[in-house]
């Protein structure tokens, strides 16, 4: 199947792209960056939106910039981008890391690390290493700009605090400090499929380590227990942690038994990984 008829705009300017946006939104115009999650449903046409506004035009959506503190990116930065790039690989290696489980060549290639975070599939890399690094999204309307935490970002199943009229344009990470160790797994069916459950993990030199998992759930989310265990020390056994893990799959109402196992060995993974990684 084709989309249906529809009015498209190819903007160069953010400012552009808002107005056009705060004109169309309210009867369901949408803005496309990669087009990996939503020509497909158009195709399908589950979503018919009569205005459609490109922002691939808007340059400077694309840039990408480290501090000695934060990592901040366009949300237009490809996943193939966020791969290659020693920027990213020298100041958030388990970003560039994740970023290579995200589909095939083709898709990389095309799609956007805004679009993923945005489209908020709950088996997705981006939702979930934007949460772990407790990024700020900043959105930005025709009347204004704000800074939304991940952590308040994403609401459920593809829902998130995103506006009708609202871009989100950049994401800002801080920086683990040195001696930082990270683990990313998953499981699907084969490579650059959905995930069926993954997990990933920052331990920090003396601080509070981050659990997130993802896949199984409606959203990604924090495993606080697992948290509490590693900050216990770090000679933790096997079953302390799958305990752990299912106490955490509990609270984010994971009911699937085989994915409440899956998790918790996605869990154990990703810390076993951090033994080798750092930042």
């Amino acid at each position: 199947m084709k989309p249906a008829m529809m009015e498209y705009y190819a903007p160069t300017r953010l400012d552009e792209a808002t107005t056009l946006l705060a004109e169309a939104a309210e009867n369901g115009g949408k803005v496309i960056a990669g087009g990996q999650s939503l020509i497909p449903m158009m195709n399908f046409r589950l979503v018919r939106p009569p205005v459609l506004i490109d922002l691939g035009g808007v340059a400077e959506l694309t840039s990408m910039e480290a501090t000695d503190s934060h990592l901040s990116l366009g949300a237009m930065v490809t996943t193939a981008t966020i791969t290659s790039s020693d920027l990213v690989r020298r100041n958030w290696p388990l970003l560039a890391h994740a970023a290579t489980w995200v589909g095939h060549d083709q898709i990389r290639n095309r799609g956007t690390v805004g679009g993923s975070l945005v489209h908020a599939d709950p088996s997705a890399e981006m939702p979930a290493v934007m949460l772990l690094a407790d990024a700020g999204l900043e959105v930005r309307s025709a009347t204004g700009s704000r800074t939304v935490d991940a952590a308040d970002f994403f609401w459920g199943y593809m829902s998130t605090a995103l506006e009708e009229d609202e871009i989100l344009v950049r994401l800002t990470l801080e920086i683990p400090p040195p001696g930082t160790r990270w683990g990313f797994c998953e499981f699907a069916q084969r490579h650059g499929d959905f995930a069926e459950a993954g997990a990933a993990c920052l331990l920090p030199p003396g601080g509070q380590p981050r659990v997130v998992a993802f896949g199984a759930a409606d959203r990604p989310f924090r495993a606080t227990e697992t948290e509490s265990v590693l900050l216990a020390g770090p000679a933790v056994d096997a079953e302390k942690l799958r305990r752990a893990a299912s106490e955490d799959a509990a609270q984010a109402e994971v009911k699937d038994r085989t994915k409440v196992r899956l998790l918790g060995t996605m869990v154990q993974r990703a810390i076993a990984m951090a033994r080798d990684q750092q930042v």
